[in-house]
């Protein structure tokens, strides 16, 4: 793949007065939008905004009700995704779009195979494949490797592979790092500015704001589908980007700790528990208080979890009440467990709201179905209809709903596994919040979340896991480095 040879200057993209309803309803006005050559451009707003639907726009999967969209200066009309492929934009999910069966060069040529005498030309693929991995520098897995077995990082780079195979100039990236592990995050940061050496125009749609301050040289704030500001990222703060998204002030991110004189008895007690996966866990819940989890992928975070949880239970150790064998002695224990991945483990997609909600409370106990809309409520479902499939909900919404799962219930211990992942900001503050209001009415809360700056906020101590075990404790507030110092020392000789 040959390097663009534009300036910064550039327009690779520009979208102009983009207006898009359905079934009558308004979802983007006017949005203006631009993007240059050899620049992240972020693109950010709550659930909701309008980003999608824009993106989808640009990548021909929705026509627009008006305005006009040129690429390199000229005017273009896409009625189809390939015009848009043929135009030098590809997209790249959140959801990766990967056949896990077929190798690296089948997915990369997919729909658009070399042929040779009138068949399928797997050398020809296998070369170009090879060679666009030897270009952005990756050596960990090669052309002929199933995509099945590959990390979801390394199915990002098969991802990018596929968009430069067709001279994408524009590349779209929906929330890529939101399955990914903290140390496959640098390896998606070292391909962006590889691709932005070379040229490409990236647009980059993120909740997470580190990535956004990090990657980005221009962001474009959505709210409401209306574009209400485009600003070079380094001159906004981080508090003025929440402001524009969110539409009020957030002086502060999380809410006030508990003080000392708020947390009371000991909920849960393990001593000396362990398993295949886990060793010599020691530590005390307290009533009224978050206890933060950290470590780095790997290092027995959601195993902890699922062992206290009874999904993967301990066995050896005391643990106080009991040590649950199974997730229903658990719960009946009064622990419950907000999972890490709630498509797949904490919600049915395809039922409502209301049903949801009652999971687990139609396994332990009746008379909970006429708090729903109370606790509907309280978690600040929007809209908070218990009829509507759960599918359709944000991914915040849909967090708000598993929250809501486990207050019919009334569990002494909550655990949460990455309780905003791929969450927006306003309703990660709203999540926050709420955790915080179940520790001040006596819960005890262990947090396990891979964002530092969500640990340091919401934690009144936090726990280092590494290779199994529990290596340190920190005060609240303590430092990203700290706390990175614990969760990477390597073990004592």
């Amino acid at each position: 793949m040959s390097t663009i040879d534009v300036s910064l200057e550039v327009a690779v993209l520009s979208m102009r007065r983009i207006g898009k309803s359905f079934l009558g309803v308004r979802v983007l006005s006017d949005v203006d939008l631009d993007a240059q050559a050899g620049e992240v451009h972020a693109v950010v707003g709550e659930n909701g905004a309008g980003k999608s639907t824009l993106m989808k726009i640009l990548a021909g999967v929705h026509a627009p009700d008006s305005g006009t969209i040129s690429i390199a200066g000229s005017p273009v009309t896409f009625r189809h995704p390939l015009d848009a492929q043929r135009a030098g934009v590809a997209i790249i999910y959140q959801e990766l779009t990967l056949l896990p069966e077929r190798s690296v060069a089948e997915n990369v040529f997919l729909g658009r195979e070399p042929l040779r005498r009138g068949l399928v030309d797997r050398a020809a693929m296998e070369r170009e494949t090879s060679r666009l991995l030897l270009e952005l520098g990756e050596s960990s897995f090669g052309a002929r490797d199933l995509v099945g077995r590959l990390s979801v990082a390394q199915q990002q780079v098969v991802e990018i592979v596929k968009a430069l195979s067709v001279d994408a100039r524009i590349i779209v990236m929906d929330e890529p790092t939101a399955s990914l592990a903290e140390h496959e995050v640098e390896l998606l940061y070292d391909l962006v500015r590889r691709l932005r050496e070379r040229g490409v125009a990236i647009l980059y749609i993120s909740h997470r704001m580190r990535e956004i301050f990090d990657l980005s040289q221009q962001v474009t704030v959505l709210k409401d589908g209306v574009r209400v500001a485009t600003r070079a990222t380094a001159e906004v703060t981080q508090g003025e980007l929440v402001s524009l998204m969110v539409g009020r002030e957030l002086s502060h991110y999380y809410p006030p700790r508990a003080g000392p004189e708020e947390t009371g008895e000991v909920l849960l007690s393990i001593r000396g528990c362990g398993n295949a996966k886990l060793r010599d866990i020691d530590l005390e819940l307290r009533a009224g208080e978050i206890t933060g989890v950290a470590g780095l992928q790997g290092s027995g975070r959601t195993e902890l979890a699922k062992a206290v949880f009874g999904a993967e239970p301990f066995t050896h150790g005391e643990m106080t009440p009991l040590r649950p064998r199974s997730v229903r002695e658990a719960i009946a224990a009064g622990i419950g467990l907000v999972t890490e991945d709630r498509k797949a483990e904490g919600l049915a997609l395809r039922q409502s709201v209301g049903d949801n909600a009652l999971l687990v409370a139609r396994a332990v106990r009746r008379g909970a179905a006429a708090r729903v809309r109370e606790l509907l409520d309280r978690v600040r479902l929007a809209p908070p209809d218990p009829d509507r499939e759960v599918r359709y909900l944000s991914g915040g919404n849909q967090q708000k709903v598993v929250l809501a799962k486990w207050m019919t219930v009334s569990p002494k211990v909550l655990i949460f596994d990455e309780p905003t992942r791929g969450v927006d900001v306003g309703a990660k503050a709203a999540i926050h919040e709420l955790v915080r209001e179940l520790a001040r009415e006596g819960m005890a809360v262990l947090m396990i979340s891979s964002e530092l700056p969500e640990l340091i906020g919401m934690s009144d101590r936090i726990l280092v896991l590494r290779e199994g075990r529990l290596v340190g404790e920190l005060p609240a507030g303590s430092s990203e480095e700290a706390i990175m110092h614990l969760a990477a020392a390597e073990e004592a000789a």
